[in-house]
């Protein structure tokens, strides 16, 4: 019960701050809300706490203990290949049963079917999880690997546009940042973990990390492929779901999605189940426990998406479609909301205590969420003025990408894994849920017939920010080093053996 009220604390913090702009925003003339709008909202707000709160608890429970159970256990029987078939399969069924990304195929289901989008991107981190443990296994450098993936993901965009489909591209972008979401990164990690650890080593460490940063490049590139491939009508249309309505179908809106999330964690099960009977063979105190944490997942799954549905995506389309009409307010909102939701997204404190510590303080707790803070609400803010005036994504992207791979060079490599693995940690469950369609809403005020290629790309940049943050950080903590360095050598040089004594004396008593 106490971890039950531990991840209802968490998931209260997290959307608590939005709700709160939301209502205050209600009190101003900017918009115009109705009262069941609000009460629906509000309503739904606390089933989100409910569902989000469910539903990381689960994730605890069950997706993390069967990543490094599956990791582990597999690592240690030596078949490899084994290890690699399972990990393909579980990174596609894991992916599936993705909140985040439902919640986009949700949103593009108007020029793309939902079910083969989400199966896209199932394949694709399935492939590239299979990449990323090889490079666990084989201990290659991952700053290479990345390099390598993003200059052939440029060159297909090139392709795209090429083939008149570049309507697609931020689309295919966002399909990475929302991969990498509540169920897929425990899991993802916990597996590198469970691999790492099992094969050791002096950098096992190190090598625990960037399996979700690979993942992320993998359902870019297979949508990107899917993209153009895809025939007939184009044309986005623009989502005309209102709080009203979803209300009046929220019978049918649960039930489709208890059915969805169903099918999902069946399809883990079932393959688990296989696992646990032919290798894994855990103990039966474990198996209980994974029982109870699937359990949680399902129902804070169902409770999450229906909330999101009905509450939520409604309301920040709405938001979006009023805010546009006073654009300097629209930019400013963008900035204000991106730091408010970081600030609140409970991953990401877990994500700048991890990066204080590895960093021996090099890099502090405060810094991070400073920094981190400041990104991404600049990232929405870029986000709408790239709304506002009518350009590629790709304009952000690649300058952002290419300064992203240039810092790997210059930083330790575990910054560069852990800054790319933390993409995802970003682009939470409420920038799928609440920002994305706030974006829709905006776009299809100021530019109806660009919504596709101006109003998604939001996930994409958000989920960019913190591989620039955090390595960014990490480069100034290297040259602080080296500074104080260079100063305690002049120091030594330039004194006497006595002085040098005392100097030795006073470092020691410092520390």
């Amino acid at each position: 019960m106490k971890r039950v009220l531990l991840k209802l604390r968490e998931a209260f913090i997290s959307v608590l701050p939005v709700t709160v702009v939301v209502l205050i925003l209600a009190a101003t003339p900017l918009v115009n809300f109705t009262g069941a709008e609000l009460g629906a909202f509000c309503v739904c707000a606390v089933f989100l706490i409910l569902g989000i709160g469910l539903f990381n608890l689960g994730a605890d429970l069950a997706m993390t203990p069967m990543g490094e159970q599956i990791g582990g256990g597999l690592t240690k029987s030596r078949k490899i290949a084994v290890l690699l078939i399972v990990c393909f399969l579980m990174g596609v069924l894991i992916t599936v049963a993705e909140p985040d990304l439902s919640v986009l195929a949700e949103q593009v289901k108007g020029v793309m079917n939902g079910t083969l989008l989400i199966v896209t991107v199932g394949v694709g981190v399935g492939l590239f999880l299979l990449i990323a443990v090889l490079k666990i296994i084989m201990r290659k450098d991952l700053s290479a690997i990345l390099m390598f993936f993003y200059m052939t993901l440029f060159a297909l965009c090139a392709l795209l546009i090429e083939s008149g489909k570049n309507n697609f591209l931020a689309m295919c972008f966002d399909s990475g940042g929302v991969t990498t979401g509540p169920i897929t990164v425990p899991f993802i990690m916990a597996l590198g973990v469970g691999i790492a650890t099992t094969i050791g080593g002096k950098n096992s460490n190190e090598n625990s990390f960037g399996l979700v940063a690979l993942c992320s490049i993998g359902p870019i590139l297979a949508v990107i492929i899917l993209s153009m491939t895809a025939q007939g009508d184009l044309t986005y249309s623009i989502p005309s779901y209102t709080v009203a309505s979803e209300l009046s179908g929220f019978g049918g809106i649960l039930l489709a999605t208890c059915r969805e999330v169903v099918i999902a964690l069946a399809l883990i099960i079932a393959f688990f189940v296989i696992l646990q009977l032919t290798v894994l063979k855990l103990p039966r105190a474990k198996i209980i426990q994974i029982i109870i944490g699937i359990t949680y997942t399902f129902v804070g799954l169902v409770v999450f998406l229906t909330a999101v549905k009905v509450g939520f995506m409604p309301i920040g389309l709405k938001l979006g479609k009023m805010l546009a009409e006073n654009r300097a307010v629209l930019i400013a909102f963008g900035l204000f909301l991106g730091m408010v939701v970081v600030l609140a997204e409970p991953a990401i404190h877990v994500l700048n205590k991890q990066v204080e510590e590895i960093t021996g303080g090099g890099v502090t707790k405060k810094e991070m969420l400073i920094a981190l803070c400041l990104g991404v609400g600049l990232a929405i803010a870029l986000s709408m003025i790239r709304i506002i005036y009518n350009f590629s994504v790709l304009y952000y992207l690649i300058p952002g990408y290419l300064l992203s791979l240039g810092l790997s060079f210059f930083v330790p490599k575990l910054y560069t894994a852990i800054a790319f693995d933390s993409g995802g940690v970003a682009s939470g469950p409420l920038t799928s849920g609440f920002i994305l369609p706030m974006a829709i809403g905006a776009c299809s005020t100021i530019a109806p017939d660009a919504v596709l290629q101006l109003a998604f790309g939001v996930v994409a940049m958000v989920a960019m920010i913190p591989l620039i943050t955090i390595q960014a950080l990490g480069f100034k903590a290297v040259m602080s080093a080296k500074a104080r360095n260079r100063i305690t050598m002049r120091r030594i040089l330039a004194a006497d053996d006595e002085q040098i004594i005392n100097f030795a004396w006073e470092d020691k008593n410092a520390k």
